[in-house]
């Protein structure tokens, strides 16, 4: 069982729990309505968590032979499902981490899966297609083939699923197994945030910069001068604010009235390495960063972008991801040496930064 150890955060981040699994850990998430919190290594290692103490309730070796690349965890919380070099998608039950169903598509990575909204579908990013299963695991629709290997993949609503790859962004209707839309632009997209609205797509693109689309009104824009890929977005939950990477820095780009054209965005200066993930909370504007130099920083944002750190701390080691509970109570970081650390905060009901304490 791993050992839980204490440790010193900073500002809003409270003493909560430390663990480690067995090797880099790369995908995190909470299951359980944020009783549990699930792990998986790079190695195709899963652990489960229990939220509130860290101690170690399920592990399952190798679940994925060659590696682990993606997981989902189902909105409801009680089942996950996982992905690998293996080219097979394993859907589990979060409660004991034990196999409900192994899908097999083939030789292959299988880099991203997603449920869908309210939780009817699980699509598979595999190659050039995207397939879609139900809950149990049986086939419902497959795509033809992309112009190129699925990148990105991303639910606009519980029926509408969306599609990057280069210089498409492409939206199916799954219930009645058609196209909706294609969105063109010639560049090679690399990763994929819809508003929660459904309404602005935005990607990162290969040559360093993000791409949106408005699909009320087609019209589209780009954002250039990233040092870097931009492969970490993140909107609010009212989709005003837009916050991206590609640098050490994070691009916070707001919708409110005409923006983001010709508006500036406001800019985080937290880290001193690369952002290597990136969230924002459940409910209002306080977003949080995990960096290459394994610190982890939580902001609170203003409508413009603009914002100040609340609260700090160190990871021990490159941020493979990080997640909020449900309720925004507790915050996870993994890094790249297997540890795990859960932050706790005290929030009250509060829109502001003062109702953080």
């Amino acid at each position: 069982m791993p050992d839980i150890e204490p440790f010193s955060p900073r500002g809003m981040f409270h003493e909560g729990w430390s663990a480690e699994v067995d090797d880099y850990a790369i995908v995190c998430g909470w299951a359980l309505k944020g009783k549990l919190f699930i792990v998986g290594d790079v190695v195709g290692g899963l652990y489960g968590f229990e939220g509130d103490t860290g101690k170690l309730i399920w592990k399952k070796d190798e679940a994925h032979s060659g590696g682990l690349l993606a997981m989902s965890i189902h909105p409801n919380g009680e089942i996950f499902a996982t992905s690998g070099q293996d080219g097979i998608v394993r859907i589990l039950n979060c409660n004991n981490g034990e196999e409900i169903k192994a899908i097999k598509l083939g030789k292959g990575w299988v880099e991203h899966l997603s449920w869908s909204n309210g939780g009817l579908y699980l699509a598979v990013a595999f190659s050039k297609k995207v397939y879609v299963f139900n809950q149990d695991g049986n086939e419902q629709w497959v795509s033809e083939e992309h112009p190129s290997t699925v990148s990105a993949i991303s639910w606009s609503n519980k029926n509408e699923l969306a599609t990057a790859c280069y210089g498409r962004v492409t939206f199916f209707d799954i219930a009645n197994k058609k196209t909706n839309q294609k969105l063109e632009w010639q560049g090679s997209l690399v990763s994929m945030q819809l508003s929660p609205d459904g309404d602005i797509v935005a990607c990162g693109s290969q040559d360093n910069s993000v791409h949106f689309w408005r699909r009320s009104t087609g019209l589209d824009a780009e954002m250039t001068g990233y040092p870097g890929k931009p492969s970490h977005l993140s909107f609010d939950d009212s989709g005003m604010l837009l916050a991206t990477s590609g640098s050490e820095r994070i691009t916070v780009w707001s919708f409110s009235g005409n923006g983001p054209e010709g508006t500036m965005p406001g800019e985080l200066c937290h880290h001193t390495e690369p952002i290597s993930s990136l969230a924002f909370s459940n409910k209002g504007l306080l977003v949080a960063s995990g960096s290459r130099d394994g610190s982890v920083v939580a902001s609170f944002l203003k409508n413009d972008g603009n914002g100040d750190p609340v609260g700090a701390a160190f990871a021990g080691d490159l941020v493979g991801d990080i997640a909020w509970r449900p309720d925004d109570c507790a915050l996870a970081a993994i890094n790249a040496k297997g540890v795990v650390t859960v932050w706790n905060f005290k929030v009250r009901t509060s829109s502001s930064s003062k109702g953080f304490k």
